[in-house]
C-alpha cells in the first residue's frame, strides 16, 4: 500500500515542497505541495525525478575502507577507525594545517551539511580550507563584506513587487535562482511582465531567460564589470543619482563619483562591444523605474573582475534608491539567524588574514582558492608542510576546479583522504575512507542558508520521509563521529558534538544583553529544548532565540520547533522588508560605497578598456535537468538537451570548418579536451560555450550510467593561474581557446 509524505526538495536553490509518494520503502513519485507556504506546488524537472535521485543504484549503502590499494565495504566501526588512524597521527606530526577540507555545493543542501563543518573546522584548527565558493559566488560575498561588513548579508531582488529587473550573468529559467532563492522563478519573471514591469538580460548567450527579455545585451564575456561600471558613470553624469532614505546610511558617494569619471559608455563600448547609447539607455531605464533591482549571478562572478562586477550590482541598486526598499533589493530574514543585535558599528570585514603556502593568495571569509588545491599538496616550500591529508565533503574538485588531471595526481600523493559521499565519484575514488549519508528521503530538511537568501520570509521543516534503512548512518551521525575521530576523541558518544555546541551557544545568549534568554540559568533554558535528536534540539534552540523566535517563553506567539512541526507545510513570515541600518556591521555603521580594496582594483578594471581578446572566448552554461556534477548519473536527467556540446555561432562554425554534430577540439591553457559541436544563433560571435560539471570518464568510479556517456571536463581547459585578485574566485568565463574541426558528422 502507498502512503504520501512531504519533504523539501534537495535539488536545488528553489528549495521546493514535494509530496512524495512511497510503497514500502521505496519513493515512486513526486508533486508538487500545493499546499507549501512558498513554493505553492511548483516543481521541476529535478523534483519530478525525486524518486530516480533518491533510489539511484549507484549510491553507496555502506563506508569503504582501502585495503592493500583497493576500497572494500567495511563496518561503520571499521571505517571511523581508519579515520581516527589515518587522521591524528598527521596531525600532531605536522600541525592541523596539513589537513585540508573541502567543502562542496551540495553541503549547503542538507542539514548535516550546515549544522557541522563549521564545528569541525573549529575542532581541527586548520586553515587549509578550501569550498565550492571559489569558483561560484565568493565575488558577492566579498563585495558585501566590503559594503555592509557582513559577508552573508546579500540582497536579494523583490521579484514580487519590482517594475524592473536587470539580470546580468543569470539565467534563473534554467538554474531556478542562485543566491536568491525564489521558487517558480520563471512564473516571477513572467508575473513581472504580466504586471508591466520591464525585464532586461545583460548575457553573451540568448539563455531562455534572455528570450524572455523585453531588452537582451550580448555583452562581450568577461566585461560585465566594465559595463556596469559605465552605467554607474551615467547615473552621476546626467544627474540621476537618488538615495531617498537610504542617504543617511551611505558613505562615499562624493568618492565614488570621482573614482568611475573614467568609465563612460564611449569609453567600454569597445572592449563590451556595447554601444555607448545602449549603455546610456540601461542606465537611464533603471533610473526612471519606479522601483528597480539589478541581480548578478555566476556570470558576472567568474570572471577576472568578478569582485568589482558583483559590487557595481549593488552599487547601481545604492544610487538609484532601490536598495532596502520594497520593489528594490532587499537583505532577508532568516528564522534561523542569530537574534538581532541593535545597529551601530560592527567589526567590519577584512581580506588577507593568511595567505596560501605555494602562491600566497589571500583568504577570503575564511578560505582559500579552490584552485590552489594542487599546488597545496603537491609543491614543497619553505612556507610550511603541504597538505598531507583531506577530509573532501560532499565534493567533487576533480570535476569542479581547474586542472583537474593535475588534482587528480596530486590526490593520489596524499598520506590519507577521507570523503563524505553517496558516490564513488571522481574524487572520491582516491580516498581511503567513503563515508556515505544516507539518501534525501531518509534525511530531515531545514534550508538553513537558502533561506538567508529568499525572496519571501518564511520557514519550513521537514522530518525523515523513510526511516533509515538497516545498515545506513545518518549524515548527522556520521558528521559527529568524523569530527570525534579527527580531533583526538574517537569513540566517544557523537551526541556530545550537539551537546557541546547547545551547551556553548546558550552559554554565550544568557550573557548576552540583546539575547531574549540574557539572565537565565543555562541549565533551565537547556532543559526546554525539543527535538527527537540533537539536531532537532539544535533546530529548536536557533528558532527559538531568532528574530521570529519564542525566546523561551517570552513571546508565546513566537516560532520554535513545536510550532513548526504543526505546519507541515511551513509558516509564511511575510514578504522582504527594509531593514537597514541593522543588517550592516562596518566599522562606520554605514553602507561604505567606495572601501579601500575596491580602490585598490580598480587601476585594474581600467585597463580593461584597452584590452580586447582575440579568437574565440569560451563560457559555461546551465542545464534544467542537472546542478554541476550530481545529477548525471540519473537516466531521466540526461538525454535532450541536457548535453555535453559545444555551442558555437554559423559563422565561427563556418570559418573554422566545423559542422552540426562534428568533433572538435577545444584547446585552452590547462589542456584541451574533444566535444561534438552543436551551431546555434543563441549565443554571440566570438563565444563558444561547454557546460560544466561533466567528463565521467575516470576509472575506479561507479557511475555505471554518466560513464556511458561521460562527456567532457570544461574545466580542464583552465590551468588554474587565472583568479579574481580580491575573492581568489576561479575565472571560468571568457577565457580564450582555439577550436579545430577533427571530423565530419556522423
Amino acid at each position: 500500500m502507498s502512503r504520501t509524505a512531504l519533504r523539501i526538495c534537495p535539488l536545488c536553490e528553489a528549495t521546493c515542497g514535494l509530496t512524495l509518494t512511497i510503497e514500502g520503502t521505496r519513493v515512486t513519485g513526486a508533486r508538487g505541495d500545493r499546499d507549501d507556504v512558498f513554493s505553492r506546488g511548483f516543481i521541476c524537472p529535478k523534483g519530478a525525478s525525486f524518486g530516480a535521485v533518491d533510489g539511484d543504484p549507484d549510491r553507496l549503502r555502506g563506508p569503504l575502507v582501502r585495503r592493500d590499494g583497493e576500497l572494500r565495504e567495511a563496518t561503520w566501526e571499521e571505517a571511523f577507525d581508519a579515520v581516527a588512524a589515518g587522521l591524528r597521527p598527521l596531525v600532531e606530526r605536522y600541525g592541523p594545517n596539513a589537513v585540508g577540507v573541502v567543502l562542496g555545493n551540495p553541503n549547503v543542501h542538507t542539514m548535516a551539511g550546515a549544522l557541522y563543518p563549521t564545528v569541525l573546522l573549529g575542532a581541527l584548527g586548520t586553515r587549509s580550507v578550501f569550498t565550492a565558493s571559489t569558483v561560484d559566488q565568493m565575488p558577492k560575498h566579498v563585495s558585501c563584506g566590503l559594503l555592509y561588513g557582513d559577508a552573508n548579508a546579500i540582497p536579494v531582488p523583490d521579484l514580487d513587487h519590482t517594475d524592473h529587473l536587470l539580470l546580468i550573468g543569470a539565467n534563473p529559467l534554467e538554474s531556478n535562482g542562485s543566491l536568491c532563492t525564489a521558487a517558480d522563478f520563471p512564473g516571477k519573471l513572467k508575473a513581472l511582465k504580466a504586471r508591466g514591469g520591464t525585464l532586461t538580460v545583460i548575457d553573451p548567450r540568448r539563455t531562455r531567460t534572455a528570450k524572455l527579455a523585453d531588452r537582451h545585451v550580448a555583452v562581450r564575456p568577461g566585461t560585465d564589470a566594465l559595463l556596469l561600471a559605465a552605467m554607474t558613470y551615467v547615473l552621476f553624469d546626467e544627474h540621476l543619482v537618488e538615495l531617498g532614505e537610504l542617504a543617511p546610511h551611505v558613505a562615499g558617494v562624493e568618492e565614488l563619483r570621482a573614482a568611475v569619471r573614467d568609465f563612460t559608455p564611449e569609453a567600454v563600448a569597445d572592449a563590451c562591444d556595447v554601444d555607448a547609447d545602449e549603455i546610456r539607455a540601461l542606465a537611464r531605464e533603471l533610473a526612471a523605474a519606479p522601483t528597480a533591482a539589478v541581480y548578478g549571478r555566476i556570470g558576472s562572478c567568474t570572471v577576472p573582475h568578478g569582485t568589482l562586477a558583483s559590487w557595481l550590482v549593488d552599487v547601481l541598486n545604492i544610487l538609484t534608491g532601490n536598495l532596502d526598499r520594497p520593489g528594490g533589493a532587499l537583505f532577508p530574514q532568516a528564522a534561523t539567524d542569530r537574534t538581532p543585535r541593535p545597529a551601530g558599528p560592527g567589526r567590519g570585514f577584512a581580506l588577507g588574514r593568511w595567505h596560501s603556502r605555494v602562491s600566497q593568495y589571500p583568504e577570503a571569509k575564511g578560505e582559500l582558492p579552490l584552485s590552489a588545491l594542487a599546488e597545496e599538496i603537491d609543491t614543497a616550500t619553505a612556507e610550511g608542510e603541504p597538505i598531507r591529508a583531506l577530509i573532501a565533503v560532499a565534493a567533487n574538485p576533480v570535476l569542479s576546479a581547474p586542472d583537474g588531471a593535475r588534482l587528480d595526481k596530486a590526490l593520489d600523493s596524499l598520506d590519507f583522504m577521507v570523503s563524505v559521499d553517496p558516490y564513488l565519484n571522481e574524487t572520491a575514488r582516491h580516498a581511503d575512507v567513503v563515508l556515505p549519508p544516507p539518501p534525501p528521503s531518509q534525511s530531515p530538511h531545514h534550508d538553513f542558508a537558502f533561506n538567508t537568501l529568499a525572496v519571501r520570509n518564511q520557514v519550513r521543516y521537514t522530518r525523515p520521509a523513510i526511516p533509515l534503512e538497516p545498515g545506513r548512518m545518518a549524515e548527522t551521525e556520521i558528521f559527529a563521529r568524523l569530527i570525534l575521530a579527527a580531533t583526538g576523541m574517537h569513540g566517544a558518544d557523537p551526541a556530545a558534538v550537539d551537546t557541546m555546541v547547545i551547551d556553548q551557544t546558550l552559554g554565550k545568549a544568557v550573557k548576552d544583553p540583546n539575547s531574549p534568554v540574557h539572565g537565565r540559568d543555562p541549565q533551565e533554558v537547556t532543559a526546554q529544548l525539543v527535538g527527537d535528536t540533537g539536531p532537532e534540539r539544535r533546530l529548536d534552540m536557533m528558532l527559538r532565540l531568532g528574530p521570529y523566535g519564542d525566546g523561551f517563553g517570552v513571546r508565546p506567539d513566537g516560532l520554535s520547533l513545536e510550532k513548526l512541526l504543526a505546519h507541515p507545510h511551513g509558516i509564511d513570515l511575510g514578504p522582504l522588508a527594509s531593514r537597514l541600518p541593522q543588517p550592516l556591521k562596518t566599522r562606520s555603521g554605514k553602507v561604505e560605497l567606495l572601501p579601500q580594496p575596491i580602490v585598490d582594483d580598480l587601476p585594474r578594471l581600467r585597463q580593461a578598456m584597452s584590452e580586447r581578446a582575440d579568437g574565440l572566448v569560451l563560457v559555461g552554461r546551465r542545464h534544467l535537468r542537472s546542478n554541476n556534477s550530481w545529477m548525471h548519473n540519473v537516466p531521466a536527467l540526461t538525454g535532450g538537451t541536457n548535453r555535453c556540446t559545444l555551442h558555437i555561432h554559423p559563422e565561427d562554425a563556418e570559418r573554422l570548418g566545423v559542422v552540426d554534430g562534428a568533433q572538435v577540439r577545444v584547446k585552452g591553457a590547462g589542456g584541451e579536451v574533444t566535444a561534438p559541436a552543436e551551431i546555434t544563433d543563441a549565443l554571440r560571435r566570438g563565444v563558444v560555450s561547454l557546460p560544466h560539471g561533466w567528463g565521467h570518464d575516470r576509472p575506479g568510479t561507479r557511475l555505471n550510467h554518466a560513464a556511458a556517456d561521460p562527456g567532457v571536463n570544461v574545466n580542464q581547459l583552465l590551468d588554474g593561474s587565472q583568479l579574481d585578485p580580491l575573492s581568489g574566485n576561479a575565472v571560468l568565463n571568457g577565457v580564450p581557446v582555439e577550436v579545430a574541426a577533427l571530423t565530419a558528422p556522423l
